[in-house]
């Protein structure tokens, strides 16, 4: 099967998290960026990718893999040699997946709710979620002691994390606490972010 990636993709979108993974990897990739006012995330060839018409996805090795987090935990597991996904093995394992999850399960629903002003369930055990404070509360968790979710170790999940972040305090949609603030800086500072940013991607 062809090793190399085809990543489908619109600058404004969740792709820009996958591109910055694929520059973290510094693998090569090809980019395919689909036109949403020509509405070609919708075009017949491209459901036959993502039957949901959304990006990013990606094809590799013949597999299409589509949702965020599920492409950079693939993608982080599938190139090992850059070392930002932790091994089967390694202890820290544990906390790299449940912070993905949280993040797609937790974090991503309650900005969102927050933003749209939906307002809160009565009975908020029917939320994944619970509440939008107690899942800003969680996250607080997550960054603590630092600098990065796995400790001193930056991982594909603190690209993930730290995209969520940033995204959220750019519209406002969490406050701008300290813990926040910091980490989507560090995190800011990567250089292949830097590189997308600058346009040397």
């Amino acid at each position: 099967m062809a090793e190399k990636i085809v990543f489908y993709t619109n600058p404004m979108s969740r792709g820009r998290i996958v591109h910055w993974l694929l520059e973290e990897l510094s693998i090569p990739y090809e980019t395919k960026t689909l036109s949403f006012e020509k509405r070609e995330h919708k075009a017949p060839e491209y459901l036959s990718v993502n039957p949901m018409g959304k990006v990013p996805a990606i094809v590799h090795r013949g597999v299409v893999v589509t949702e965020t987090p599920a492409i950079c935990m693939y993608l982080a597991d599938a190139f090992p040699a850059a070392g930002l996904a932790p091994a089967l093995d390694d202890p820290q394992r544990g906390t790299y997946v449940r912070w993905f999850f949280f993040g797609a399960g937790c974090i991503e629903p309650a900005v969102v709710d927050k933003m749209l002003g939906r307002p809160p369930v009565e009975r908020k055990g029917t939320l994944g979620y619970g509440s939008y404070e107690d899942t800003l509360k969680a996250l607080e968790t997550a960054l603590s002691p630092g600098p990065f979710i796995l400790g001193q170790r930056f991982s594909a999940v603190d690209l993930y994390i730290g995209a969520e972040i940033q995204w959220a305090l750019m519209t406002k949609a969490i406050e701008p606490r300290p813990s926040f603030q910091q980490y989507a800086d560090r995190c800011a500072a990567r250089p292949a972010l830097q590189r997308l940013t600058t346009g040397g991607a």
